[in-house]
């Protein structure tokens, strides 16, 4: 468990050195993004703490902290070449921690398993387990100590590659099996942020990995991500209720507002609430089942989504080898949260593309299951790709 009192009292918050901080830019070069790498030199629960930077030659620029394995900030150019920071956060490691006053999963690497399950409670090879819950009684995103507020240990980092690994112990919010679990980011030529996440087990257990970041392709955190427009290669979704929880149906896209089979506006049916999903998660914060998962296999060489932001002409593309794909509108965002510069970020400031298993897939045998036995190795692959258009 973190020990806020230390980070809220943190002293002796030295200034990164190149040396010191492996791949972060040294203060007097400074970064694109603004962000000071001092702010995120610290130590939690004795393991250090850094903000670690990826480049390309294109001038793409993507800082990440092993707090969490958050994605910080995603410096691209729009169409007149000018640099955006096209994802929220916070600019200090004391506000990622602080799970009490900022709560939030800005960025994350979630595990073990990302989304929610039914009351928390699981059944494996017919024992069954009691997950720590922390949302409308059921577990989400790992529990109210998941991996997004945990220290992932760092083990490769040059200009192109941040890779680190996390331990979980067996019981970890209630989860069995004692899981090591990597994640990979590769800052491509091409500007795509490449996402592997790998994990093992020496007790059959379940995992479920995704990353968390929030997407605002304007650049302007200030404004909605209501203009920007968003197809999903998706015919079906999963339905949920007023808890957030799957049904276990799946139900067709087309002639409701979840159908974004051609591309439009977010906000175009947003908030329609005659349709009850809209209704139940104020906007959309709903799982796509995904045409690029056929036969047990996802094609991750074909878009599974995209967004394009009218304003800076920036794109987003995301492939992935999962079955699902979770869209989420930055609902909960109320201009309370102070995020990077001081900018309160007003509801829908941010979108999710989450991929991932269906939620509740341990508890609903109709899907792709999660679960994983000693001696397998789980493997997911996420790729966030930017372009301009």
């Amino acid at each position: 468990m973190i020990n806020l009192k230390s980070i809220a009292g943190c002293v002796a918050v030295v200034a990164c050195t190149l040396t010191a901080c492996n791949n972060a830019a040294p203060e007097a070069e400074g970064l694109k993004s603004g962000l000071n790498p001092a702010d995120f030199d610290t130590v939690i629960n004795k393991k250090q703490v850094k903000l670690y930077t990826l480049r390309n030659a294109n001038g793409v620029e993507i800082d990440i902290t092993n707090f969490g394995g958050r994605v910080v900030s995603i410096m691209v150019p729009d169409r007149d070449g000018h640099f955006q920071d096209v994802v929220l956060g916070y600019d200090n490691v004391a506000q990622y921690a602080d799970s009490v006053n900022s709560p939030s999963d800005f960025g994350a690497a979630i595990g073990r398993y990302a989304n929610r399950i039914n009351k928390g409670q699981i059944e494996i090879e017919g024992q069954k387990y009691q997950l720590a819950t922390n949302n409308f009684g059921h577990c989400l995103h790992g529990g109210p100590s998941g991996w997004q507020y945990q220290v992932y240990d760092v083990v490769e980092s040059n200009d192109s590659v941040l890779k680190m690994t996390i331990a979980s112990p067996d019981g970890d919010n209630g989860f069995p099996g004692n899981v090591k679990a990597t994640v990979t980011y590769t800052l491509t030529s091409n500007n795509a942020l490449d996402i592997a996440f790998e994990g093992t087990t020496d007790k059959t257990t379940i995992i479920n990995m995704t990353n968390h970041s929030y997407f605002n392709l304007s650049g302007d955190p200030t404004t909605t991500v209501l203009d920007q427009e968003l197809w999903i290669n998706a015919a079906k979704f999963t339905p949920s209720d007023a808890t957030y929880m799957t049904t276990g149906e799946e139900k067709a896209v087309e002639g409701t507002p979840m159908n974004f089979t051609t591309q439009h506006a977010i906000g175009e049916q947003i908030n329609d609430t005659t349709f009850e999903q809209l209704k139940n998660a104020n906007g959309y914060d709903h799982n796509w089942c995904l045409l690029t998962y056929k036969d047990g296999k996802g094609d991750d060489t074909t878009p599974c989504a995209r967004v394009y932001s009218p304003k800076t002409g920036i794109e987003l593309t995301v492939y992935t080898s999962e079955p699902g794909l979770q869209v989420y509108t930055g609902n909960f965002l109320e201009g309370k949260v102070i995020g990077k510069k001081g900018v309160k970020y007003p509801q829908r400031s941010g979108i999710c593309l989450e991929s991932q298993k269906y939620p509740d897939s341990p508890n609903k045998k109709q899907w792709a299951s999660p679960l994983l036995k000693a001696g397998e190795k789980y493997t997911s692959h996420l790729v966030y790709a930017f372009a301009v258009k």
